[in-house]
């Protein structure tokens, strides 16, 4: 593994209250974010060295902790040679503190929610925060066309269209499938929409008719909005019998800014251009010009939609989705600013402070637009391991709101539930934090790779397809959800599920998922805001509140099952051990390899079937785990998974032919950082903390940009 940098590449540091920051972000931060908040930068500078030397011995505790815990658990499974007994496992458990009680009954008290995250139900984006034309697609894809999402995938039951221009014959079934929708979410009082001519209109549900004006309607079913524009001179209106042109839904309600698992960030050159993306959606003034089809676009965020009804009012909705922006967790440090003590700032501190200070800036009404009408901060905090992490990040949000003079609970917080000490004491997690917390999830790649690691020494683990139908994963998401109702997240906080992560594969994610709203959650990712349009045709279809409701009343799955690890009783027959070795590798190649050499945290990767699925970090944790796992317990050899890795890399440079920055791995075993990136993941993999891949990632990331910098001519 290369040395790690104890500086920011190309970056001077400058000194601030005993601190050493990288000059360029300490320069953005008192131009671009401290003076328009009129806060004494001397004063800020001071206080967030105070806060640092407060919470970093925390936050170090806390890390050790974990892998005192690990130890125990390592130790536990190799005196048991394989075998768990569930009711002394549990009491192991409880010992050493990795269980701990469960909370007296209580209720969250969270004040100051924007509705779109408790009283409303709809899809959510992820999106990484350095991509600018990614950031604003996804903060505008609170709105969108249901036509264009139709018609553009697969998700409608017809033919493709035909090449060419536009293919009428698909358009009728667009037109078809529209107005079939419509028939479900606001039926007419009598017949179909298919025979409205656009006349009178009486809706079986007369509230359901928002506003109405010339050029269109306006409708709201189980809180979303549906939009349909009546416009006969459009080349779908003029051929339409109501002369409707489109039916756009409120889609994607909120949004995740993501500064973690989606984007490669290892220093200060990088952090910055987070930090900038972040405040330009603050301030409203980001935008991006690209090349499409000849042309050259400039994107920006949308405006509020305002509608001048019939009587001369005005009805204002908001036109954009309300974004959360997801710090890093508490592992990791970064280079962008230096201790006294010389040792790198823990990067979960830093973006807590730096990213509330620009959230500031939206609540005193600095910026275009108003992200939170409700005068909140939303900050997702992921990767943090039972009720005492928590804890400490309510303690470092308190003490972020001290610093930059904001009343007490501004800052909201979302929990995600994606480690197994997290889910196993979750109740205790949301008491944590009863005050501030907005939102709850659950994530199938990130909490299999910490259940694998976590058990790692307890015996080869089924193969991954095989352990998404085990005990503990229908437990974990039942629980979620039961838990997240019994402590009263209900119109006050979201509890989501996770990605869909085929973007491609419209038609399945309509067929499958249904089941997300279904189970009681009020929001669930996509991976694109044509998706998002999709998705929000299962919040017509299921009412997710009165879901909730009949949830609620229900007993919460016991925690046995959540503790029963995923142990395989037979071994595979050696072709499926081939199988599953290639698929993780080949996996596991194709993100690393845009991670390393071009900075991408997040993008669409060919899988082994050539199936593009949207990949971010979470992939490369269980599929490193996964490996990692067997090879421990002999079930593959090093030589096995070397020579799969190689010709995995080959099948990726294949896939990656057309790519005119991708640099080939076959081959070029010693030179390719990405192919000895991947490498480490795998057969270091034990040895990670928690089985995270960011130290590795970020060593071989900087590695990388090092030797880039190198071959850059001295001016």
């Amino acid at each position: 593994m290369p040395a790690t940098h104890d500086q920011p590449l190309n970056s001077s540091l400058c000194e601030r209250a005993g601190l050493r920051v990288d000059a360029a972000l300490a320069h953005f931060v008192e131009e671009k974010v401290l003076a328009p908040l009129g806060l004494d930068t001397a004063e800020f500078w001071t206080g967030f060295a105070d806060l640092l030397a407060r919470f970093t011995p925390q936050n170090r505790a806390l890390l050790d902790k974990r892998d005192a815990l690990q130890a125990a658990i390592d130790g536990w499974h190799n005196a048991h040679q394989g075998v768990v007994d569930a009711a002394a496992y549990r009491a192991f458990l409880q010992g050493i503190g990795y269980l701990v009680p469960e909370p007296a009954p209580f209720t969250v008290s969270t004040q100051k929610v924007d509705a779109e995250i408790a009283t409303m139900a709809g899809p959510q984006l992820v999106v990484p925060v350095l991509n600018a034309r990614f950031l604003l697609n996804a903060a505008n894809a609170r709105w969108g066309s249901l036509y264009d999402a139709l018609y553009g995938t697969d998700a409608l039951d017809a033919p493709a269209a035909k090449a060419g221009g536009y293919d009428a014959e698909r358009g009728a079934a667009v037109v078809a499938a529209g107005r079939a929708f419509l028939d479900q979410a606001v039926p007419l009082a009598a017949g179909s929409w298919a025979d409205w001519d656009g006349g009178a209109l009486t809706l079986a549900d007369p509230s359901a008719l928002v506003a109405r004006r010339g050029d269109g309607l306006l409708l709201r079913h189980n809180g979303l909005h549906i939009e349909i524009r009546l416009d006969r001179t459009h080349p779908i209106g003029a051929t339409d019998r109501a002369g409707i042109a489109d039916i756009v839904l409120e889609a994607a309600l909120t949004a995740i800014v993501d500064l973690e698992d989606s984007i490669a960030a290892v220093d200060a050159q990088d952090k910055l251009a987070a930090y900038a993306n972040w405040l330009g959606l603050m301030r409203g003034d980001l935008t991006e010009t690209f090349a499409k089809g000849g042309n050259t676009i400039t994107r920006a965020l949308a405006p509020d939609r305002v509608w001048t009804l019939d009587n001369g009012e005005q009805l204002t909705l908001a036109g954009r989705s309300l974004l959360f922006v997801r710090n890093v967790g508490h592992l990791m440090t970064n280079p962008a600013i230096l201790l006294p003590d010389g040792s790198e700032v823990f990067e979960g501190l830093m973006d807590a402070v730096i990213t509330s200070a620009i959230g500031a800036q939206d609540l005193l009404g600095l910026g275009q637009f108003r992200n939170s009408r409700a005068g909140s901060i939303y900050i997702v905090k992921p990767k943090m391991h039972g009720p005492e992490e928590v804890a400490f990040t309510g303690a470092l949000f308190d003490a972020v709101e001290d610093l930059l003079g904001l009343s007490r609970h501004t800052i909201k917080v979302g929990v995600m539930d994606e480690e197994r000490r997290t889910s196993a004491n979750l109740a205790a997690c949301i008491a944590a934090v009863k005050e501030r917390i907005v939102f709850i999830n659950t994530g199938f790649l990130d909490r299999t790779g910490d259940e694998i690691h976590t058990s790692m020494r307890a015996g080869p683990m089924l193969r991954k397809n095989a352990i998404k139908a085990s005990p503990w994963i229908a437990a974990y998401e039942a629980r979620n959800v039961g838990i997240g109702l019994a402590s009263g997240l209900s119109g006050r906080a979201q509890i989501g599920k996770g990605m869909w992560a085929a973007p491609d594969q419209m038609a399945a994610m309509l067929e499958q998922k249904i089941a997300h709203p279904m189970a009681g959650a009020n929001t669930a990712w996509v991976p694109s805001p044509t998706a998002a349009v999709l998705h929000a045709t299962h919040y017509h279809q299921c009412n997710v509140f009165v879901r909730q409701g009949e949830i609620a009343a229900q007993a919460i799955p016991d925690l046995a099952p959540l503790l029963t690890i995923p142990l395989a009783n037979t071994a595979p027959s050696a072709a499926e051990l081939a199988e599953e070795l290639d698929n993780n590798a080949q996996g596991l190649l194709g993100y690393v390899v845009r991670w390393i050499d071009q900075g991408v945290g997040c993008s669409k990767v060919p899988d082994i079937h050539d199936v593009g699925l949207m990949e971010d970090r979470a992939t490369l944790r269980i599929s490193s785990q996964h490996i990692a796992n067997w090879l421990l317990h002999g079930w593959v050899s090093e030589a096995q998974v070397m020579d799969s890795l190689q010709r995995m890399a080959a099948k990726v440079d294949a896939q990656n032919a057309g790519d005119a920055e991708y640099e080939p791995m076959a081959g070029r075993w010693q030179e390719s950082f990405a192919f000895r990136a991947a490498c480490d993941l795998v057969f270091k993999g034990g040895e990670q903390p928690n089985g995270y891949t960011e130290p590795l990632l970020h060593a071989w990331r900087r590695a990388k940009k090092a030797a880039l910098a190198a071959l850059v001519p001295a001016e």
